[in-house]
């Protein structure tokens, strides 16, 4: 009972973090149509600057936090308008090629400013702490990593299915120009959701720097788990990234514990059988 509560546990707690940091990555590729392989940059950026603003400049973990989020979506901001914009019009091939080229330009400017070691994250105390479900003591950031997950399913599933700003964005999606020519400002809608998936990844980073440690190669590192996550969800679909991520989460978990050797290869088997049933993902459009 005790090994299965831990996979649970564990295994729900590490598809959050998939999920706060993939999520960004399946809006830009299904709703933005851009394949953004440099995704996982700006999680790196999120740790980056969270562990300069905790470690060196001895901030509080929470300001840390939400200095570190809001740099990088203003960052963001910059890149889409510089960048982003006419990678959009590349083709497939091209926003690969441009995007990893981004990804290594953003490992290149870590390493020349941290180094190329782990960054760790000074967490507050609390984080440590145990708390007692009854069945079993669980670390305090592990509840903290799912309440922070739960929290911003709800909240994007809202602000992208029912507020204006959602329907605005897949209008301009689905039809730039017919868009544009209705008065959406789809400038700004684009820079504001390339600047959310953005932010969302830096506070994936950041929150689940514990099990996903920050270092200046994070990106190369892990990104096919987000690129996993994504493809097996379905583009574009909160709740297909949700489900995924917890999947997978516990998939990964279950392997760790019951057959260390493996690693992950019931990661990607789970992957491969999923794709094999179901191309578009398990909620995507086709």
């Amino acid at each position: 009972m005790s090994v299965l509560s831990g996979i649970l546990i564990d295994g729900f707690s590490y598809g959050m973090i998939l999920f706060m940091i993939a999520v960004g990555l399946s809006v830009t590729m299904g709703l933005m149509r851009v394949i953004n392989l440099a995704h996982g940059g700006f999680a790196l950026l999120g740790g980056a600057f969270a562990h300069w603003l905790t470690s060196i400049a001895s901030l509080n973990y929470a300001l840390s936090v939400i200095l570190s989020v809001l740099a990088v979506m203003l960052i963001a901001i910059a890149m889409e308008r510089a960048l982003y914009k006419k990678i959009y019009q590349f083709s497939e091939l091209q926003q690969v090629l441009a995007t990893i080229g981004i990804a290594f330009l953003m490992i290149a400017s870590v390493n020349l400013f941290l180094g190329s070691t782990l960054l760790p994250i000074r967490a507050p105390a609390f984080f440590s702490t145990s708390i007692d479900l009854g069945f079993r003591s669980l670390p305090a950031h592990r509840l903290v990593v799912i309440i922070a997950g739960l929290v911003i399913a709800g909240g994007l599933y809202i602000l992208l299915d029912r507020t204006r700003f959602g329907i605005q964005l897949r209008a301009a999606v689905d039809n730039r120009d017919m868009a544009a020519s209705l008065g959406i400002n789809t400038v700004k809608i684009y820079a504001l959701t390339f600047s959310l998936g953005a932010g969302l990844a830096a506070f994936g980073g950041i929150l689940g720097a514990e099990l996903l440690p920050i270092e200046a190669y994070y990106p190369l590192r892990y990104m096919v788990l987000f690129l996993v996550v994504v493809a097996v969800g379905g583009m574009g679909s909160i709740a297909g990234s949700f489900f995924a991520a917890i999947s997978l989460g516990i998939i990964d978990t279950a392997a760790r514990y019951i057959v260390p050797d493996f690693g992950t290869v019931f990661f990607f088997i789970a992957m491969m059988i999923v794709l094999t049933l179901r191309p578009h993902g398990l909620l995507g459009r086709i």
